[in-house]
C-alpha cells in the first residue's frame, strides 16, 4: 500500500495546484470582456459626457454674451434719448426764436412752450428765470448745472407733488398700482406714485434775459420708449431675429414700463423684481447677466442699474428673452447625441463580442482540460485548439508540459514504492534508536511544550488581529454613515477606539515574544526600559489577579548586546516568578541602572519582590536545571533557561535575599560595543 499513498499525495498536489489556477482562468475572461467592452461602456461615455459638458457651458455662455450685447444696445438707446432730449433743449435755449418769446409777455410765451414741447416729445419744458432759479438749483442738481453754463441731462425721480406741479395728467400717468409678485421682496405699499424722468437743463444766457431752460420726459407707462428698445434688440436679424424678448424699466424695483406680459393683452405695470435681483443689482450695484425668473416664467436676462444726478441707484433697464426655448434645444440636442452613442454601441457591441469569442474558446477548452486533470485524467489533452495566434502555442506548450508531467508521475511513482521499500529497512533499526530516546523525550517534553505554546500564541495573535481589525473598520463606517448623528456616541465610540488599540497593542507584543530565535544574530542590541515595560504589558494578567503594586525606576543606561526575543523571555520568567512568589499581594520593583564590571560599561536590571524570598540553602541550587520550589508547578527549567541566554550574551545574573525580605535577581550585560 505505500504506492498507494504516494498516488493519493500526487493527486492532491495536483488538485491544489488546478484549483489554484482555476479562478485565475475565470479572471482572465473577464480582463478580456473589460479589454473588449471598457471603450465602449466606459471610455466613450466618459469622452461623450465631458463633451456635452463643455457644449452645454459654452452654449450657456453664448446665452450670456448675447443677453450682454443686448443690454448694451438697450442702454445705449437710452443714451441716445438723454443725449437727444440734451441737444434738443440747448438747441432751443440758443434759437433766435427762443430770444424773441422771451421779450414777449406770459401769454405769448405759455402757447411757444406748449408748441415747442410737442414738437420735441417733452412732457414738460418751461424756463426759469435766474432771479428765480435758486430753490430749484438747490433742489436738482441739473438745474444747478445749468445756471451755472453747462447743460446737462439725468434721470432723476419725481415725487407726486412734482410732478403734480408740472401737470395732474402727469401725475396721473405716473401713478401704477402695485401687483404681488412671486420671489420679491414684501412690501406694504399699494402702489408707485412717483415717476422716472429725464430731467434736462439748459443754460440761458441772452442779454438781460439769464436764466435755465428746463424740460423732461415720464419714463412711467412710456410705451413707446420700452417697445422701441424691444424692437432694437429683438426683431432685427443681426440681434437674433424672432427670439422672444422682454424690455423693462424698473422705477426702483417696480416695472414702470414694460412690455413683459401677465396675460395676452396685459402688461405687468405694477409687478416688481424678485428678491435675488434686486440685492444683486440696486443693493450691490453690479450688471446682472444670469438666467431670472420674470413674473412668471424664466429668462435669460441683464439688469443694469440706473443712477439719478444725486448718483444714487433708482432703478433698473432690462432685457431678456425666454429660456425655455433654448433649454428645449439643449435638451433636444443631448437626446440626439445620447440616441446616436446608444444606436453605435448596439451595432458594435456584437462584433466585439463575436472578436472575442476567438479567444474565449480556446480557453474554455484548456479550462477544460486542466479541470480533467484536477480530477486524475493525466491523459487530458487540449489537441487542436483552431487557433494558429499566441493562444493555440500556449495550448501546444500545455499540452507538452502535461505529457512531462504524466512521465514524471510515472517515474515518481516507482521512486516512491523503491523508497517505501527502503523506508521499512530503516524503521526497524530506528526503533532500536527511539526506544533509547523515550527517557530523554520524557525529560524534554515540558520544553518542547513551551515551544508549542510560543508557536500557538503567535497564531492566536494573528488571528485576533482579524477581528480587531473588523470592529476597527466599523467603528469607521458607523462615524462615516451617522455623521453629526455620531455625536451622541462620541464617548461610546472612543472607548472602543482606545481598548481595539490596545488589544492591537496586546498583540504586537505577543507576536514580539512569539517570534523564533533560531536565526537571529546575537549581535542584537537592546534598550532596556521599553522592553522591561512590554514584558509587564505581557504578564499584566498574571498581577492583576492580585494586589501587587508595581515600581518601576529607569534610569538612562546604553543600549546592551543581547537578542531582545531571549531577553524578553529571562525578564517575562522572572515576573511571572515574583508574581506566584508574592501570592495575593505585595510590591514589585524594577530599576534599571547603569554599572561597569572589571572596566567593561553595561547596565543592570533589578527585579526584586516581598515574597517569602529563596531558602538560604538552595540558593546556589537556583539556576540547575528542573529545580523548582513550586512542588507539581512549572519544569523547572525557567531560571536555567534564562542564566544560558544571559550567560550566552556576555552576561551575569545573580540572585539574593536582601534585607527587608522577598528575592532580588539582577542581571547585568555588557553595553554595546563595551
Amino acid at each position: 500500500m505505500p504506492g498507494s499513498t504516494s498516488s493519493r499525495s500526487t493527486d492532491r498536489w495536483t488538485n491544489d495546484r488546478d484549483t489554484a489556477r482555476f479562478p485565475a482562468v475565470k479572471s482572465v475572461r473577464l480582463r478580456l470582456l473589460v479589454l473588449a467592452l471598457a471603450p465602449l461602456t466606459v471610455l466613450m461615455p466618459l469622452l461623450m459626457a465631458i463633451g456635452l459638458t463643455r457644449w452645454a457651458a459654452g452654449y450657456d455662455k453664448a446665452l450670456i454674451t448675447n443677453v450682454e450685447s443686448d443690454l448694451r444696445i438697450a442702454e445705449q438707446y437710452l443714451a441716445r434719448i438723454m443725449a437727444g432730449t440734451g441737444d434738443d433743449l440747448t438747441g432751443l435755449a440758443e434759437s433766435a426764436e427762443f430770444a424773441k418769446i422771451l421779450r414777449q409777455d406770459s401769454s405769448g410765451r405759455a402757447a411757444f412752450f406748449q408748441r415747442k414741447r410737442a414738437a420735441l416729445e417733452l412732457d414738460f419744458l418751461y424756463y426759469i428765470p435766474a432771479s428765480e432759479a435758486l430753490e430749484a438749483a438747490a433742489r436738482w442738481p441739473v438745474i444747478n448745472t445749468g445756471l451755472n453754463g453747462r447743460p446737462a441731462t439725468e434721470i432723476d425721480v419725481f415725487d407726486a407733488a412734482s410732478l403734480a406741479a408740472l401737470s395732474d395728467e402727469l401725475a396721473t400717468r405716473a401713478r401704477i398700482d402695485l401687483i404681488e409678485t412671486e420671489a420679491a421682496v414684501p412690501t406694504e405699499r399699494t402702489a408707485e406714485d412717483r415717476g422716472m424722468v429725464v430731467h434736462s437743463a439748459a443754460p440761458v444766457r441772452l442779454s438781460g434775459q439769464e436764466g435755465v431752460l428746463v424740460g423732461g420726459i415720464l419714463l412711467n407707462r412710456n410705451l413707446q420708449f420700452i417697445d422701441t428698445i424691444n424692437a432694437l434688440v429683438y426683431l432685427n436679424a443681426e440681434t437674433g431675429g424672432d427670439r422672444q424678448g422682454t424690455a423693462t424699466l424698473f422705477l426702483d424695483d417696480v416695472r414702470v414700463s414694460t412690455n413683459v406680459r401677465l396675460f395676452e393683452d396685459t402688461r405687468a405695470l405694477g409687478t416688481r423684481v424678485s428678491a435675488v435681483v434686486r440685492e444683486g443689482v440696486l443693493g450691490e450695484g453690479r450688471t446682472w447677466l444670469d438666467r431670472a425668473f420674470v413674473v412668471n416664467d424664466w429668462y435669460i436676462s441683464g439688469y443694469r442699474p440706473l443712477t439719478d444726478s444725486f448718483g444714487e441707484r433708482v432703478g433698473m433697464l432690462y432685457v431678456g428673452f425666454l429660456e425655455a426655448p433654448f433649454a428645449a434645444a439643449e435638451r433636444a440636442a443631448f437626446l440626439w447625441i445620447l440616441a446616436a452613442f446608444g444606436g453605435v454601441l448596439m451595432l458594435s457591441v456584437p462584433v466585439f463580442l463575436w472578436l472575442a469569442k476567438g479567444i474565449f474558446a480556446p480557453l474554455e477548452r484548456m479550462t477544460q482540460t486542466m479541470q480533467r486533470v484536477r480530477r486524475g485524467d493525466l491523459s487530458a489533452r487540449n489537441g487542436d485548439v483552431g487557433s494558429r495566434d499566441e493562444i493555440g502555442q500556449v495550448a501546444g506548450h500545455l499540452d507538452g508540459l502535461l505529457d512531462m508531467v504524466q512521465d514524471r508521475d510515472h517515474r515518481l511513482r516507482a521512486w516512491a514504492d523503491e523508497l517505501n521499500q527502503r523506508v521499512e529497512e530503516r524503521t526497524a533499526e530506528l526503533r532500536e534508536a527511539n526506544e533509547k530516546l523515550e527517557e530523554t523525550f520524557r525529560q524534554l517534553v515540558m520544553s518542547e511544550k513551551l515551544a508549542s505554546i510560543g508557536e500557538i500564541t503567535a497564531g492566536v495573535a494573528h488571528e485576533i488581529n482579524n477581528p480587531v481589525a473588523v470592529i476597527q473598520g466599523n467603528v469607521d463606517v458607523i462615524r462615516e454613515e451617522l455623521g453629526e448623528a455620531a455625536k451622541p456616541v462620541t464617548t461610546e465610540l472612543t472607548l472602543i477606539d482606545r481598548q481595539v488599540a490596545r488589544i492591537v497593542a496586546i498583540v504586537g507584543k505577543l507576536l514580539q515574544f512569539a517570534r523564533p530565535g533560531e536565526f537571529s544574530g546575537y549581535g542584537d542590541t537592546v534598550d532596556l526600559a521599553p522592553l522591561v515595560e512590554d514584558s509587564l504589558l505581557l504578564v499584566e494578567h498574571v498581577l492583576s489577579k492580585s494586589e501587587i503594586d508595581v515600581i518601576t525606576d529607569f534610569a538612562p543606561v546604553p543600549r546592551v548586546r543581547i537578542d531582545p526575543g531571549e531577553m524578553q523571555q529571562v525578564v517575562i520568567n522572572l515576573l511571572v516568578n515574583a508574581g506566584q512568589a508574592m501570592g495575593t499581594s505585595g510590591r514589585l520593583t524594577l530599576t534599571i541602572r547603569a554599572e561597569t564590571r572589571d572596566g567593561q560599561p553595561g547596565a543592570v536590571l533589578c527585579v526584586r519582590d516581598t515574597g517569602p524570598g529563596v531558602p538560604e540553602d538552595k540558593l546556589a541550587s537556583v539556576f540547575d536545571p528542573f529545580f523548582t520550589t513550586k512542588l507539581g508547578e512549572g519544569t523547572g527549567l525557567g531560571l536555567s533557561i534564562s542564566q544560558t541566554l544571559i550567560q550566552r550574551a556576555g552576561g551575569l545574573i545573580s540572585v539574593a535575599n536582601p534585607q527587608g525580605g522577598g528575592a532580588e535577581f539582577r542581571i547585568w550585560l555588557p553595553a554595546d560595543g563595551g
